[in-house]
């Protein structure tokens, strides 16, 4: 997945400002204790950490 499409999905499922807020704040174990934005500077792929977002606020399967 290419991090421009992850930001679409993030931004379509949060909306603008809590996309980034979230991604910014949001500390999950899924992501080893990282944010989002750590863990994609960490090196993590997009599509695992859609997953991990997915998985922790519930989007629907239609959405993933």
């Amino acid at each position: 997945m290419r991090l421009t499409i992850f930001w679409e999905r993030m931004t379509d499922h949060f909306g603008p400002s809590s996309a980034e807020t979230f991604a910014r704040d949001h500390v999950m174990s899924e992501l080893g204790g990282r944010t989002v934005h750590q863990a994609l500077d960490a090196g993590w792929e997009a599509k695992d950490v859609w997953r991990a977002v997915c998985s922790v606020v519930g989007v629907p399967a239609e959405k993933r």
